[in-house]
């Protein structure tokens, strides 16, 4: 259900009465079409069904089964039922997977997710597809078993055959970013405003003429970014294969980086749908979603992601079940300062005053107020673009970054906040402590700027994590006029 695992009861009872295969419990079409799947599979397989009356129900009843998963274990019952193996072998374990009609078993999606389900309910194994089997085990704790087909199974679950467990799996994907910091050549406003905002997990907002580097910034932005814990890419590689979208053999450990077209619609970038499912903000989640040329995106798009920005996570509700997705991410979004990209140079501009008014308010105010930085990009000149200089690297920023990332874990490491953006405001008289100049400064930037009380707070959270990048424990003017000044609309 969404990205997290429920596991089913598959109870089959086998009597006399006219022939047939009656499944009950909230099903789906695919579900209830399993039923001709598994009869046609056992007849030709050697394991014909007698004529009798064969009920299959799905428990609990009120929660809607949907997918293919439930073909395997309906012909697991059946045939425990039938004596071709001992129904005690199918105790405490969980079995899943798609059959053809000649037996084979298919993979399926979001196995992760339910053997980790499994894993928490204290199931001692699971029986997969082999092809899901790596999957599976990616999960310590639990025995995983991948088989090939419905004789397979018979035979493992009879005693007649051994299958090895899978063995738990380590092994992840290595880190290769196609991509350099290095290749950016001028806009130091740029770099320096996405590394602050990769130290704190901060959004980040560029604003600039077209070809003036928003996105080669933004697509580099992963690449200055720590690596993934265990957990987050445990975490995120569920979310994957929840989606389908996981055909890997080692844990995700790059953080994504999602840039969806500006005709996606709030569905695609929320989540949801007839049968729920994540969209690009869970996605995203530990990584970076990018929204180029923002203000071509819907407003009914842009405004549905207010709430995840500041939850972190989605709430989809259905007449029969609730769905929570993850959508921890850090947003970083691209727009031209009027429809012609070229204000305020009115030599090349020829937008008229209202003409850039409506093309700005095609993003709102509260919108912008989501966003820790919000910083110009300037046109790049011809002796900047050509100039032959080495810039820094990727790897040179990282190294200041996972410095700000390994302070923030200490300081928050009895707290549920793990980034400077994520602080909550009854955090901040602890954890962001002001001095009187730092005081009046912030007043005085507050009167100036007209922010709102959410804008206050994203500037203090950008002055924490510049401190943070200079290992400073305390926030100083210094700290809060940068902060400030990378974030004017």
């Amino acid at each position: 259900m969404g990205v997290e695992g429920r596991l089913i009861q598959v109870e089959v009872d086998v009597s006399d009465g006219l022939p047939c295969i009656n499944m009950v419990g909230l099903l789906s079409s695919e579900v209830k079409e399993a039923g001709e799947r598994v009869r046609t599979a056992l007849k030709n397989t050697g394991h014909p069904i007698p004529p009798k009356r064969i009920t299959v129900n799905l428990s609990p009843a009120d929660i809607k089964k949907q997918g293919s998963s439930f073909d395997l274990p309906i012909a697991a019952a059946i045939l425990a039922n039938l004596g071709s193996f001992p129904a005690e072998q199918l105790q405490n374990r969980l079995v899943l997977g798609e059959l053809g009609l000649d037996g084979a078993v298919r993979p399926v999606k979001g196995v992760l997710a339910v053997v980790l389900e499994a894993k928490r309910l204290g199931i001692r194994s699971c029986i997969l597809p082999k092809e899901n089997e790596q999957e599976g085990t990616m999960v310590e704790g639990i025995e995983i078993y991948g088989i090939t087909d419905l004789e397979q199974l018979c035979e493992f679950l009879s005693g007649r055959r051994g299958i090895a467990a899978g063995m738990a799996s380590k092994k992840t994907e290595e880190q290769n970013y196609s991509v350099d910091f290095s290749e950016v050549n001028g806009q130091a406003v740029l770099r320096r405003a996405a590394e602050i905002a990769a130290a704190g997990m901060h959004n980040l907002m560029m604003v600039g003429p077209p070809g003036s580097g928003k996105t080669m910034v933004a697509r580099r932005i992963p690449s200055i970014l720590p690596p993934l814990k265990e957990e987050e890419g445990l975490e995120i590689t569920k979310i994957y294969s929840a989606a389908g979208l996981f055909s890997g053999k080692a844990l995700i450990q790059e953080r994504p980086f999602r840039a969806p077209h500006h005709s996606a619609s709030a569905t695609a970038l929320i989540g949801g749908g007839n049968i729920p499912k994540p969209g690009e903000v869970t996605l995203a989640t530990y990584g970076v979603l990018f929204l180029d040329e923002l203000p071509e995106f819907s407003r009914a798009s842009l405004e549905a992601m207010r709430q995840p920005l500041e939850d972190r996570f989605v709430l989809i509700s259905r007449a029969k079940a609730a769905y929570r997705f993850p959508a921890d991410f850090m947003l970083v979004a691209a727009m031209n300062p009027c429809k012609c990209g070229y204000y305020p140079d009115r030599e090349h501009c020829c937008c008229r005053e209202s003409e850039i008014t409506a093309y700005r308010n095609r993003v709102s105010q509260p919108f912008f107020d989501r966003m820790d930085l919000v910083v110009r990009a300037e046109k790049i000149e011809y002796a900047q673009l050509t100039k032959d200089r080495k810039n820094e690297s990727s790897a040179a920023i990282r190294q200041r970054v996972v410095r700000a990332h390994r302070l923030q874990e200490e300081r928050y490491k009895n707290e549920t906040t793990h980034y400077n953006s994520q602080l909550l405001p009854g955090q901040f008289e602890q954890y962001c402590l002001l001095g009187k100049r730092e005081k009046k400064l912030l007043e005085q930037i507050y009167q100036s700027f007209h922010l709102t009380g959410r804008g206050y707070y994203r500037i203090l959270k950008t002055a924490r994590t510049i401190a943070d990048l200079e290992e400073c424990e305390e926030i100083k003017t210094r700290h809060i006029s940068e902060a400030a000044a990378l974030r004017q609309r």
